[in-house]
């Protein structure tokens, strides 16, 4: 990242992020919006462009204008802002896309709900948070599937009190903002930060806005539907483990043990009989559920380990008690009950000198025994591996 033109900002309020990609079509008028916003309101800030590697003459621009101009080399959305904000030298950042999709003019409504105390002011361009998109102004499928589905995973999973996720016009306080050690290089970014100021349970505040067609004519949006739309909830996903594993792994793990309960006494459920190939089914379905489980308390607590996420104290304490010893001892048992089964089916075999045996029966002993085990096995290992995460690294 190099900088150009610095300027004293010791005594600025708000710092005006915008990042930039061959945005000349559009540039200067937001510029211009920006500092008439905050020339208007009489707040001292500064306009901070973060161009990620312009072709088409936008620094230039952007310095006519008197903005300060940030390059940044690596490519990316979330690199271009964290580049910005850093360089940002106002206690209060708003960043917003220089497509002139978004009106700077509303600069003071975001300053005005941070001045009563919020740390991060969110925008909204839908409806349904009182925002208003121009026709035109985005495409069908944002619209009505991606943006209203993505936020209401972000409202559900981590109680964000937002209603438009990817809205990218937004404030947020810069000494909150650092805390939360965002990592996202690209369109994940905003998303990123939405989740973590509502994780770590900062205030959060709407504002709603409206929304314009983008002002480009020289290219695209850079925004792409399906590759974009996939990379949002695959993180979604990954910053919430009770939905990519946990819950999962709950449900197969229950109706195994389900099918378990029903073949083992050999019960007739609507007049059908569940046998051996139903208990197959049901093994597949505790071992990969419990897999899942597993997984899931891997990845909370290296997620808390590292700061991704506030600390869990269930997590904590069902990964002390399946971490050293204890993980050892219930999975030594689970795996000598396992043997035990299994040794069992062995003897009947030898009984009939290993010859023919009444599987319907046999199997009742050997799948168990085979899921005990592999259980046990797994628990044993779980043990071991949650020592290394618990590892404290100095």
């Amino acid at each position: 990242m190099t900088e150009e033109s610095p300027t004293d900002g010791a005594e600025l309020e708000v710092s005006v992020v915008m990042p930039c990609l061959d945005e000349r079509d559009t540039l200067a008028t937001c510029i211009e919006k920006a500092r008439r916003a905050l020339d208007e309101a009489g707040i001292a800030g500064e306009i901070v462009v973060a161009d990620n590697g312009s072709t088409d003459g936008s620094p230039e621009i952007a310095r006519e204008c008197g903005a300060r101009v940030v390059h940044v080399a690596q490519r990316g959305y979330g690199n271009a802002l964290q580049a910005g904000i850093a360089a940002a030298r106002a206690p209060f950042v708003i960043m917003g896309d220089a497509d002139d999709s978004y009106d700077f003019l509303e600069i003071p409504r975001f300053v005005e709900r941070w001045r009563e105390g919020f740390d991060l002011v969110q925008g909204c361009r839908l409806p349904s948070g009182g925002g208003k998109i121009l026709p035109g102004a985005m495409p069908f499928l944002h619209r009505w599937l991606g943006n209203p589905l993505f936020t209401l995973l972000a409202r559900k999973w981590f109680r964000a009190p937002i209603h438009d996720v990817y809205c990218g016009l937004r404030g947020f306080r810069k000494e909150a903002y650092e805390r939360l050690d965002l990592r996202c290089t690209g369109m994940e970014f905003a998303t990123e930060m939405i989740i973590k100021f509502s994780l770590f349970e900062l205030s959060v505040a709407e504002v709603p806005i409206t929304l314009s067609p983008d002002g480009r004519k020289a290219h695209d949006p850079h925004l792409e539907t399906f590759r974009d739309g996939w990379r949002t909830l695959r993180f979604l996903l990954l910053y919430s483990p009770r939905w990519l594993f946990l819950v999962p792994g709950l449900v197969l793990f229950l109706v195994g043990a389900l099918g378990f309960a029903v073949v083992m006494p050999g019960l007739r459920v609507g007049g059908v009989n569940f046998d051996a190939h139903t208990l197959l089914f049901a093994s597949l379905f505790v071992i990969a559920g419990y897999q899942s489980i597993l997984f899931g308390t891997f990845a909370k607590l290296h997620a808390v380990r590292n700061g991704l996420v506030p600390k869990d104290e269930r997590v904590e304490r069902l990964s002390a008690v399946l971490a050293g010893q204890h993980g050892l001892i219930f999975g030594g048992t689970g795996l000598l009950a396992g043997g035990a089964l299994l040794l069992t089916a062995l003897v009947r075999w030898s009984l009939v000198e290993f010859g023919d045996l009444d599987y319907s029966q046999t199997m009742r002993l050997v799948i168990p025994g085979v899921t005990l085990s592999v259980l046990g096995f797994q628990t044993m290992l779980a043990s071991f591996y949650l020592d290394v995460l618990r590892l404290q690294v100095r």
